[in-house]
C-alpha cells in the first residue's frame, strides 16, 4: 500500500512527533513533583539520556511508548502490516539499545515503576504507574 499523503503532508505530520515533553512524560514529571521530588531532564551525559534523573537518589526513569519500545503483552505494541521486516529490525534494534543503555547504567538505579524498567504508556493509561509508584522509588525525605 503506498502512503495517501503527499511527501511534504507526511513531512508536517511527521515533525510534530515528540520526542521530549510528551503528555506520558509530563504526567510522570508532575506525578513525582508532587510527591516531593525533584530532578533533571534529559541527562545527556547518561547512556540513553534518560527522560528523568534523580541525582540525590541515584535514580532514573525512562518514559517509554509501548509502540517504540515494544512492551510485551501490550495492544500499543503492534506492528505495522506494510514493511513488516524494516519495522520488525526497527522495533528488534530499539529493544536492544533499550538493554544496553538499563546495562551501561548498573551504578544507577533504572526505576522500576509498573511493569517493567520504564514507565510505559499503557501503565499510565490503566493506573498502574500511579499505584506502583511508592514501592519502587526512594522516600523524597
Amino acid at each position: 500500500m503506498t502512503d495517501t499523503l503527499s511527501p511534504s503532508a507526511r513531512s508536517a505530520l511527521m515533525s510534530r512527533i515528540r520526542g521530549k515533553d510528551t503528555k506520558p512524560e509530563l504526567v510522570v514529571r508532575s506525578l513525582l513533583h508532587r510527591m516531593g521530588f525533584r530532578f533533571r531532564l534529559h541527562r545527556r551525559d547518561l547512556p540513553g539520556s534518560p527522560d528523568i534523573v534523580l541525582p540525590r537518589h541515584s535514580t532514573v526513569v525512562f518514559v517509554h511508548g509501548c509502540f517504540w519500545h515494544r512492551h510485551p503483552r501490550c495492544k500499543g505494541a503492534t506492528t505495522p502490516k506494510s514493511n513488516a521486516d524494516f519495522w520488525q529490525d526497527k522495533f528488534a534494534a530499539n529493544v536492544e539499545r533499550d538493554k544496553r543503555n538499563r546495562r551501561d547504567l548498573r551504578e544507577w538505579a533504572v526505576s522500576h515503576l509498573a511493569r517493567g524498567p520504564s514507565v510505559v504508556t499503557c501503565a499510565l493509561i490503566d493506573g498502574s504507574a500511579m499505584n506502583s509508584t511508592n514501592r519502587q522509588i526512594p522516600s523524597s525525605r
